[in-house]
């Protein structure tokens, strides 16, 4: 479907998970996990995962990533922990983000939680 500005929503979104992708990597943030949750979830697309090793470097991540979707032309994403660090989860319309430390990424598991097969797919007993 296109857009007013004629990229289509699949071209947004591709460049947007592209951005995310290459900011975390560019961080140093670890153990960088896409989710794709079309179909699973009307929150977004895509649900990203990542851990830094620290509350600064939870800080900094997070920090660099807002400001590589604001220079991408992404807009200006909602954030939520910033102030404490340990979990920040920002949420770009498209994809959402979270940076862990590991932690508290090990105690939450989103990643068991959101990459579990949908029942229709597949019947777990």
């Amino acid at each position: 479907m296109p857009s007013p500005a004629g990229i289509s929503v699949n071209d947004a979104v591709s460049r947007a998970i592209k951005t995310v992708l290459a900011s975390l990597e560019d961080s140093k943030a670890e153990n960088i996990v896409s989710i794709d949750i079309q179909g699973k979830s009307s929150l977004g697309d895509y649900m990203v995962v990542a851990s830094g090793r620290s509350h600064r470097h939870v800080s900094a991540v997070a920090d660099h990533l807002l400001k590589a979707l604001k220079d991408a032309g992404l807009g200006t994403a909602r954030v939520e922990g910033l102030a404490g660090a340990d979990w920040v989860l920002i949420d770009s319309g498209d994809i959402i983000v979270h940076v862990f430390r590991p932690e508290v990424r090990d105690f939450y598991n989103l990643e068991k939680m959101w990459q579990a097969p949908d029942l229709e797919e597949e019947t777990l007993h």
